[in-house]
């Protein structure tokens, strides 16, 4: 009895302590949210339906762009503010229109170095489809190959009759698609890029600016193909694959903008003006007298097409043509005599590689068919230790 008595007492207590307890503030109501609009929602974390994907933003390039902090250490920060073209050179003694000493004293890379890790990444965003594309002829075209580089010879080699193995002879590495190394041409008065003295460049007595620089670093990043080929056939017009037929700069700006393709910082530009397709139809007499004597269309290779390529910030320019630009130069007659090529401009003065001879058709297929022009772009040049040019090893991922 006493037990219960106690705990009616605790009970009782309790409740007495409860009802003294200081009541609590009471608390003011939420305020109602206001009314705003929904932010877009961007394309990368979720589609609209029945609406295309947003495009990722381009990177300003007169910003800084920080560097992470776990980059390779071949890779450079680049300037904050890149120079315009009119303000070159930044170095005393360099010639008028040389990027020497842009990326640094003792750069190798050039444009590439536009390719910074944050570019990269942004470019992977324009991987919708995971459609690739092989952008390299196979090694046996041009068949006689141009510009009296040799044929090659495939051997197989067989150690048991289940284990084989090959090798190839003569193999010219710039005779079918092929990337220049920035030690492929040198200005025949003012030499090579940043101004590194023929001793010390491949092929001349040294080991520097040659196309293991760009294998060792790779290129990856967004590319945009101007397809000229396919803007010319709709207004009408069409080059002469075996003459040496000129695209002026203003039909490769109108290319762009008929494709509603903009440039952004740091791309690479592709350009189809459909060498390779005519190519492919030719007859084999008709190749033997291209082998003879090389004709080929290409753009325009003038000083202001070079600082159009420079002023937009391009990391690189390929194209299907055998010279990228018209070869033989009109304004010359002569490759070897010319005194004002676009190969001076880009490889000596920027160290702005240049690619030829690409398979860019079922690509150029693809992009009228979705009327997107911008994908990932990858490229693995041969690690040849002081090479002058090597297949691209290239792929456009849409």
């Amino acid at each position: 009895m006493a037990k219960t008595m106690t705990r009616t007492r605790s009970k009782a207590a309790a409740a007495r302590g409860r009802t003294m307890a200081k009541p609590k503030p009471k608390q003011k109501p939420a305020p109602k949210p206001k009314l705003v609009a929904k932010p877009k929602v961007k394309a990368a974390k979720r589609a609209v339906p029945g609406k295309a994907a947003q495009r990722p933003r381009p990177l300003r390039s007169r910003r800084p762009i920080k560097q992470e902090s776990r980059a390779p250490a071949e890779i450079r920060p680049i300037p904050a503010d890149l120079p315009s073209y009119d303000q070159l050179p930044i170095r005393e003694g360099a010639p008028a229109g040389a990027a020497w000493g842009v990326f640094g004293s003792d750069d190798q890379l050039g444009t590439i170095n536009l390719l910074t890790p944050q570019r990269v990444i942004q470019a992977a965003g324009f991987i919708r489809s995971g459609r690739v594309f092989a952008l390299n002829l196979p090694i046996d075209i041009p068949d006689p190959p141009l510009f009296t580089r040799g044929k090659h010879r495939h051997e197989i080699k067989h150690f048991a009759n289940y284990i084989l193995d090959d090798y190839l002879d003569n193999f010219y590495p710039q005779a079918s698609s092929q990337w220049d190394a920035l030690s492929h041409v040198k200005h025949p008065q003012h030499g090579a890029y940043n101004g590194i003295p023929d001793n010390e460049v491949t092929g001349y007595g040294g080991v520097k600016l040659g196309i293991d620089n760009l294998a060792q670093r790779g290129i990856a990043g967004r590319a945009i193909l101007a397809d000229v080929a396919r803007y010319y056939e709709q207004q009408g017009k069409q080059l002469d694959c075996a003459t040496n037929d000129v695209v002026p700069l203003e039909d490769l700006l109108a290319t762009l903008e008929t494709q509603g393709t903009q440039v952004w910082p740091g791309d690479v530009l592709l350009v189809r003006v459909g060498w390779t397709k005519a190519y492919r139809a030719m007859s084999q007499d008709q190749k033997e007298e291209l082998a003879r004597e090389t004709k080929s269309p290409g753009i325009e290779g003038s000083q202001r097409m070079a600082r159009w390529l420079w002023e937009q910030h391009i990391a690189a320019v390929g194209s299907d043509s055998p010279g990228l630009e018209a070869i033989p130069p009109p304004q010359a007659g002569d490759f070897m005599e010319a005194t004002d090529l676009l190969h001076f401009h880009m490889l000596s003065f920027f160290g702005m590689p240049i690619g030829e001879m690409w398979n860019l058709e079922a690509l150029a297929d693809d992009c009228a068919a979705d009327n997107r022009y911008e994908f990932f772009f990858t490229s693995a040049p041969l690690n040849i230790p002081g090479g002058v040019g090597s297949p691209p090893n290239a792929l456009a991922i849409k």
